[in-house]
């Protein structure tokens, strides 16, 4: 047997254990194979494991099912526990700080888990991955994080309970604010999503965490709007930011020499694209907040042209630059 048919046969033998088993519609979506691999490969299962049954579950669909297995099957490898470290360090970097405890809390459970025997082998290969794995970091600026503020506004939106915070407007000025927090978009700024928790109307407006100074949990319990969905809501603007009244079609033109590059970008979950004639690559999205849109078409230099809308087109045209050695 080769290395790759028997490292898919331990994938599959973790698959099957436990409650529900696995079915071979199942087994050719995790492994992109036909019906008769997958056949071939439930028949090897039950040769190598003698405690797997085959049964028929209420849909009467055939599911294979191993009982009980050696843990030692289940014990993460060195790159996986690796990989959970680092994204650890990220979570915390991104200011997640409550989510980075949590996943922390959950790396020590696993590790609680590994066999005595093989712990100290995974300890030296896992060391071995996270010094390639510091290898790639993410450069550039982020905005300074209050690990207070950040706590108490993800207790707010597990718990739905409304939040009190004192606020900085853009002109200086302090307020003090009850909101009913539905969630956060993340970016090269953080933005809480949330209604006023007073107001009448339930409009959702963005509040720049960096400028929330204090945050306080209320007593109060909130029901989250039904109809609200955060990914859709993240659509309505091209970065963080989103405005009704900038709601609108944009359309915009890279030249032949920028096209392949802007093609391995996506402007928007919702982009078509469009190949011209002369090789230019047309992006078109339904989106607001200009002047984000602004910041990143500047580092496009000239080899980008706004087509749509009127405005953003005005705001770029006198920034187009020819002087830039390379594109984002």
């Amino acid at each position: 047997m080769s290395y790759a048919k028997a490292s898919d046969l331990l994938r599959l033998a973790q698959m099957a254990t436990g409650r529900v088993g696995v079915t071979l519609g199942e087994v050719q979506e995790a492994f992109e194979c036909d019906r008769r691999t997958a056949q071939r490969m439930t028949s090897a299962l039950r040769d190598l494991f003698p405690n797997c049954d085959r049964w028929i579950d209420e849909d009467r669909r055939p599911r294979w099912r191993l009982s009980a297995i050696n843990a030692a099957l289940f014990a993460p490898t060195p790159d996986e526990l690796a990989v959970l470290a680092r994204s650890v360090d990220n979570l915390e970097r991104d200011g997640a700080a409550t989510e980075a405890k949590t996943l922390h809390r959950l790396e020590v459970k696993i590790k609680a888990l590994i066999p005595d025997a093989d712990r100290a082998r995974i300890a030296v290969d896992e060391e071995a991955m996270l010094q390639a794995l510091n290898l790639a970091t993410r450069p550039g600026p982020r905005p300074v994080l209050n690990a207070a503020v950040d706590g108490t506004i993800a207790e707010a939106l597990k718990s739905r309970r409304c939040l009190k915070i004192r606020y900085r407007k853009r002109d200086g000025t302090q307020t003090s604010r009850t909101v009913a927090p539905h969630g956060l978009l993340l970016g090269a700024r953080r933005y809480l999503v949330a209604c006023d928790a007073k107001a009448i109307t339930k409009a959702m407006r963005h509040y720049r965490v960096e400028d929330i100074s204090e945050a306080t949990l209320c007593a109060e319990w909130f029901e989250p709007h039904a109809d609200f969905d955060l990914a859709e809501h993240a659509k309505l603007g091209f970065g963080s930011y989103e405005s009704a009244a900038e709601m609108g079609e944009v359309v915009w033109r890279f030249l032949p020499e920028a096209a392949d590059h802007a093609r391995n970008y996506q402007f928007h979950p919702d982009q078509t694209v469009e190949v011209e004639v002369d090789g230019s690559l047309l992006v078109r999205f339904w989106a607001s907040g200009h002047l984000e849109m602004c910041w990143h078409l500047y580092s496009w230099g000239d080899k980008v042209e706004v087509l749509a809308p009127a405005a953003l087109r005005d705001m770029t045209a006198s920034h187009r630059r020819a002087d830039f050695v390379g594109l984002p």
